[in-house]
């Protein structure tokens, strides 16, 4: 007999046995009545509230929206700031926009404009973002987001008023149209530079009027009443409505707010025109000012719905009791429904009744078996557990749980089976370098076996020391662990016990040097990812020496650092340069080798290494571009940037360098000039170093090296990607700026030095370095 024949059999017995039939007669009659009953007493309770309790219950509840709501419109406005102030800060409007021609460096305007672009698409309620630049020659300049001159006084006039303020950024309601002084916009306004005490101009963003209101609708409930924001200073009011600020009710309004005082957040009841309406107001903290908010609905709007349905309740229980007595011989049929639905549900149509087993004896029995089945689930978590666990510390280190609050994320570690209470943590970050020394194990490409090798020692070791020690590997020499540490004692001696024994391990097994650094102890688990970012930084200021190197963060913000100055040698950048021009490989491979070893002097840091070898690496790139070549073909593609930033040790910096860079360039060079041309053009670049200071030609150099002015001039730009005297004024500018930045000599000295004309010499410089000789003496400093 299948569940299906049995359900049936079981309904039948129902109907057949007149005993149990009007048992569960009388019981449902009994349970419509007493079901009805509470109904009607509910209705006449809530009914007899609505004039009373109620009132203060909805006004609370109404306030909660309110405040819940005007948190987030408060979130948003922080956020344009925000977006505005980075923007206003980026170098790209820095005080090279002061003066610039944009119709010549159409490139330049172009990129504002798609900086402008971005910025507009970045929030919804944006209308228009614009980059207003004053007391440009011939007229004012305006981006919105085109490039485009104001030939209007009126207009630029409009906007000089919006940078003749003291205030660096501030919210206005402003009228752009001379002609509409009605129709103002809200606006946030920042002056360029940012910081700058002289801004010479400025980043506007006009909201959309009508999304401002749709936002400030979302604070308003229902579909009466107002609300509006308000400037404390009583220079900026927005309405949801569209009212103004000097109506009948927003002023009384106002003046109700002002008697009662300012509040965070407030709500009271406010009597206009024989209607009630909750009021809920409160504060915004902008930028140099505070904000008022306000929203008002009629209480009929909230307590009407509760009459209806109050009343709606009355009727209905009135009218389940007379309907009870048409109704209890169906129900009668009907109460065996929820036993077959719990029965259909739990077991499926294959499982047949066995004997006298009942349905209830199905159940149970199936029961059981989803008991088990639990249990086998609940097994199969505990094994997954610890790959969870791992990248749940994995995001935690990496900061990706940075929007949950402290609560959040300690339960979610206690979840996870971690002891937090009353603890303090610690952060360890482990550095492998030595892949490339004589006497290492492993060749480069094994980065991953050793790092998975080295995570189960650091894993071992710590959990022979420590109660609770987690590690994490990244695949790339390097690993991080988390200790959990008792809140009441200090650790210092055994976790720094704890390295030299790592180091020693590592040192005898895999031949490799450690670098770890270790953070001072945290209270907060939302402290833990700057803890792990202190340390890994830390890490990467390590001199550049093949010993082990333990870094106490505690004890190195107590005692400080004495940091050595960065040697980079610009004369052996130079000469690299030159050397791959002309193709000499080998000098090539030497100057370049020179060059990281006088980065490596003075125990320079890993870190500085690193940056000195990218720095090499751009102005190479732009050597490579300027003598013809692209690079993007030249280098397929490759982001040279990110794979050097990956290479930690100085010896396959080295390596990479020179199969990854130099190497292409030179084999394409070699094919695309001779050697003789190449060495008369050498001859020629000689010939300049040792002459720029005097008045050098074409033709002179020409006559130097033996050919004519037109060979000479078409082969230079073959094999350097420069023309002649083009080269001859960057040699130039290069010398002039070494001497305004190592040497004290006049500037009048110095142009003389360089072959220049004193008054030329300004000139020239200002156009290629975008300003005066003595400004950049000045910086340079």
């Amino acid at each position: 007999m299948n569940t299906g024949t049995l359900a049936r059999w079981w309904s039948h017995a129902i109907g057949a046995s007149g005993c149990k039939g009007k048992y569960y007669r009388n019981n449902l009659i009994m349970m419509l009545v007493v079901s009805a009953i509470p109904g009607i007493i509910t209705g006449i309770i809530i009914y007899g509230l609505v004039g009373g309790r109620l009132e203060s219950e909805l006004l609370q509840m109404h306030h909660q929206q309110i405040a819940q709501r005007a948190r987030n419109i408060d979130e948003q406005l922080s956020n344009l700031e925000l977006m505005l102030s980075h923007w206003a800060f980026d170098p790209q409007f820095d005080y090279s926009l002061n003066g610039r021609d944009f119709k010549r460096d159409f490139e330049r305007a172009r990129d504002i404009t798609k900086t402008l672009v971005v910025m507009q698409g970045s929030n919804t309620m944006v209308k228009q973002v614009e980059l207003y630049l004053a007391g440009q020659e011939p007229a004012p300049l305006l981006f919105n987001p085109e490039y485009g001159e104001i030939h209007s006084p009126a207009v630029s006039g409009l906007y000089d008023k919006l940078i003749d303020t003291k205030r660096s950024t501030y919210w206005t309601e402003w009228a752009f149209d001379p002609n509409r002084p009605e129709a103002k916009e809200l606006t946030l306004v920042h002056y360029i530079p940012g910081g700058s005490q002289q801004p010479f101009g400025a980043l506007l963003i006009r909201m959309d009027s009508q999304k401002v209101a749709n936002m400030l609708k979302t604070m308003t409930p229902y579909n009466a009443g107002e609300t509006f924001l308000v400037q404390n200073t009583g220079e900026l009011f927005a309405s949801a409505g569209g009212s103004s600020s000097n109506s009948p009710f927003v002023t009384e309004l106002r003046a109700k707010i002002k008697e009662r005082g300012p509040a965070q957040n407030s709500s009271f009841f406010f009597e206009w025109d024989g209607a009630t309406y909750t009021v809920t107001y409160g504060e915004f903290s902008r930028i140099a000012t505070e904000w008022t908010y306000v929203s008002a609905s009629p209480i009929s709007s909230i307590t009407s719905p509760v009459m209806f349905i109050s009343k709606l309740i009355l009727i209905v229980s009135f009218s389940a009791l007379l309907l009870a007595a048409v109704l209890s011989w169906i129900a009668s049929r009907r109460m065996y429904s929820p036993i077959r639905r719990l029965f259909k549900t739990l077991l499926s149509d294959d499982i047949k009744a066995e004997g006298k087993e009942d349905e209830f004896a199905l159940i149970e029995r199936q029961w059981q078996s989803l008991h088990w089945k639990s249990h086998d689930l609940q097994r199969k978590l505990a094994e997954q557990l610890p790959h969870v666990k791992e990248s749940f510390l994995n995001q935690l280190l990496q900061g990706h749980l940075y929007a949950y609050s402290e609560q959040d994320l300690r339960r979610r570690m206690e979840r996870f089976r971690w002891d937090v209470e009353q603890k303090h943590f610690i952060v360890i970050y482990v550095q492998l370098t030595g892949m490339t020394s004589l006497e290492g194990k492993f060749r480069s490409g094994d980065e991953g076996l050793v790092s998975y090798a080295a995570a189960n020692i650091i894993g071992e070791l710590a959990m022979q020391r420590f109660s609770q020690a987690d590690t994490i590997h990244f695949h790339d020499l390097t690993a991080g662990i988390l200790l959990v540490l008792p809140e009441d004692g200090s650790a210092d001696a055994e976790v720094f016990s704890y390295s030299e024994e790592l180091a020693r391990t590592i040192n005898v097994i895999l031949k490799m040097r450690v670098t770890l650094a270790y953070s001072a102890p945290v209270l907060s688990v939302s402290d833990i990812p700057l803890a792990f970012e202190e340390v890994k930084q830390a890490a990467s200021y390590r001199p550049f020496s093949n010993e082990n190197q333990i870094i106490d963060m505690e004890r190195l913000e107590q005692e400080g650092t004495d940091e050595a100055e960065p040697t980079y040698s610009f004369t052996l950048e130079r000469e690299l340069i030159q050397a791959m021009r002309t193709g000499q490989e080998e000098d090539a491979y030497r100057l370049l080798a020179e060059f990281l070893e006088a980065l490596r002097a003075k125990g320079a840091k890993a870190i500085d290494v690193q940056q000195g070898m990218l720095h090499l690496l751009g102005h190479v790139q732009h050597a490579i571009m300027q003598s013809g070549i692209d690079p993007k073909r030249l280098f397929m593609g490759v982001n040279l940037y990110e794979a050097l930033s990956q290479i930690r040790e100085p010896e396959l910096m080295l390596i990479w360098f020179k199969e990854k860079v130099v190497a292409p360039y030179l084999k394409e060079l070699c094919q695309r000039s001779n050697a003789e041309v190449k060495m008369m053009i050498e001859q020629a670049m000689i010939y300049l170093q040792q002459n720029y200071m005097k008045d050098v030609s074409l033709d002179s150099c020409a006559d130097e090296i033996g050919t004519n002015s037109f060979f000479l001039s078409k082969s230079f730009k073959q094999v350097t990607g420069n023309n002649f005297i083009d080269y001859l004024t960057s040699l130039r500018m290069d010398k002039a700026k070494e001497l305004l930045r190592e040497s004290k000599l006049r500037i009048s000295e110095v142009a003389e030095q360089v072959g220049y004309q004193h008054s030329y010499f300004n000139r020239i410089f200002k156009k290629l370095e975008g300003m005066t000789p003595t400004h950049y003496r000045e910086l340079s400093k």
